[in-house]
């Protein structure tokens, strides 16, 4: 069931009016139900692994708030961790290891071949295997008390809101939320549906419009060159935020309907003017995930020079390894490392360098050079994540600087599938999400700043978004809701 299908505009509705009908004591019991019917829409066998997941994490957890001996609750949690990433390994990554082991020892002259499973990969299983770990860990690490009830502990880490694509919610945050009495809000539907609608804007409009111009390029790249390779990448950088941060609203929105407060994921990351900043806006409950449970672990930046850096590259190749059992994210996780630690050792001196050019480092122009840095390097870094393969990232780098002529952009575009009039409207689309985005630069969000706006122009607002939604629904076959991008991890 995808969040942009008829079901799920069907399914909601439903739920919230189930939800709000019952008395509390029984709220958690039905929405639990609806998770799992949530879940089981896409394959009704794999709910089998979300409830092993479950049960080892609540059971860990349990027999950590009995023990008391340090030594049997390291035990515990790192048997109950490693359950969980078995499963999560054996899913998605073991046709990977055995494939690259095959090579290796090919490399050396050794024959072997492992056997290869094909698994389907179960939807959401890097999702909610992560929020069970940090549930074992807080526990664990006693900053959390454990959860005896199974019904309450099953829906945190089912919920369907965030189930599928997170955000990877923490137990302290949404745990509690189960237990508290929700009565209606008008303010808080109304906030939900402006949310969802935003959402369904990003993702119907905008990154299923570019979803063919970028697979036309990146799905076949012999002769493609220069400003056709770099249309195609910044189309896929602006797809994969509207596909992304699109669901993150949807989930938070529809949530926030039934009375469940999710964290944002999302904060004008493409507005940012360093890669960090980009990382503390970019899928952000990810990117707290991996600080507190592996960066900092790992001693974090209090620590000598040289260990800061190797910290910073383990955690974005293990953050890159997490998107997919392939070596292009290895590589994209290595590429945003390799900044984050140029960044940490250059940074006093850029802004060293700007003084003396007698610029200051907090000017608007030595800003615009610093985002366009930030915008090129990540918009690099998506070549090794679209790609299907090293050798097709490897012929794009190749070929991105040759055909350049920016008065032939027409002609570049056309191997993409792009007329004139595409371009236009592309370049509308990604105006309207610049100004979407900007907007929260002058209030908290941009939700924030619709709210406070007349009347008029909120209901302006709503008239053109639906109407956008629904045509573009309408030139497409019908049922053909297209698939979220971070589904396949």
């Amino acid at each position: 069931m995808l969040f942009n299908s008829l079901s799920y505009a069907i399914f909601l509705p439903v739920v919230c009016v189930v939800y709000y009908l019952l008395p509390h004591r029984m709220r958690w019991a039905a929405l639990l139900a609806f998770s799992l019917y949530f879940f089981m829409s896409w394959n009704p066998r794999l709910i089998l692994l979300i409830l092993f997941t479950t049960l080892v994490s609540w059971s860990g957890a349990l027999a950590l708030g009995h023990l008391r001996r340090r030594r049997a609750r390291q035990a515990v949690v790192v048997a109950g961790s490693a359950l969980c990433l078995a499963v999560l390994f054996f899913f998605k990554y073991y046709d990977f290891a055995a494939d690259s082991l095959q090579g290796l020892f090919g490399l050396l002259g050794i024959p072997l071949a492992p056997p290869t499973l094909s698994l389907l990969l179960p939807v959401g299983i890097s999702f909610y295997t992560f929020q069970t770990l940090s549930y074992l860990i807080d526990v664990w690490r006693g900053d959390l008390a454990p959860e005896r009830h199974l019904g309450y502990y099953a829906l945190y880490v089912s919920f369907f809101p965030r189930l599928v694509a997170g955000p990877i919610e923490r137990a302290g945050n949404l745990l509690p939320q189960f237990r508290q009495p929700h009565q209606f809000s008008t303010a808080g539907c109304t906030r939900g549906l402006q949310q969802i609608g935003v959402g369904l804007f990003k993702k119907v409009v905008i990154a299923d419009t570019l979803t063919d111009f970028v697979d036309a390029v990146y799905n076949n790249l012999p002769g493609k060159t220069g400003l056709t390779l770099i249309l195609a990448t910044v189309l896929f950088g602006v797809q994969i935020y509207c596909d992304f941060s699109g669901y993150s609203d949807i989930a938070v929105g529809s949530a926030r309907i039934l009375g469940f407060s999710l964290m944002e994921n999302f904060d004008a990351p493409y507005l940012c003017c360093s890669v960090r900043g980009f990382w503390c806006r970019w899928h952000i409950s990810l990117t707290s995930w991996f600080t507190d449970y592996v960066y900092i672990p790992l001693g974090g930046s209090r620590c000598s020079r040289l260990r800061h850096l190797r910290n910073l590259m383990i955690t974005f190749l293990l953050s890159g390894l997490w998107h997919g059992a392939n070596w292009t994210f290895v590589c994209w996780g290595c590429w945003h490392g390799l900044f984050l630690c140029f960044e940490t050792f250059w940074g006093r001196r850029a802004d060293a360098l700007a003084a003396r050019l007698g610029r200051s480092p907090g000017g608007l122009l030595f800003a615009a050079a610093r985002w366009v840095y930030t915008v090129g390097a990540v918009m690099a870094g998506w070549i090794f994540f679209r790609a299907n393969s090293l050798a097709d990232a490897a012929y794009i780098f190749a070929n991105l600087l040759r055909g350049l002529n920016p008065l032939r952009l027409v002609t570049y575009a056309a191997p993409a599938g792009m007329e004139p009039a595409d371009l236009l409207l592309v370049a509308g689309l990604i105006a309207l999400l610049a100004i979407w985005d900007g907007l929260s630069r002058f209030g908290g969000n941009s939700f924030s700043v619709l709210c406070r706006a007349r009347p008029a122009v909120r209901y302006l607002f709503y008239w053109a978004l639906g109407s956008s939604i629904l045509l573009t629904l309408l030139l497409r076959p019908f049922g053909a809701a297209a698939d979220f991008i971070y589904f396949q991890f």
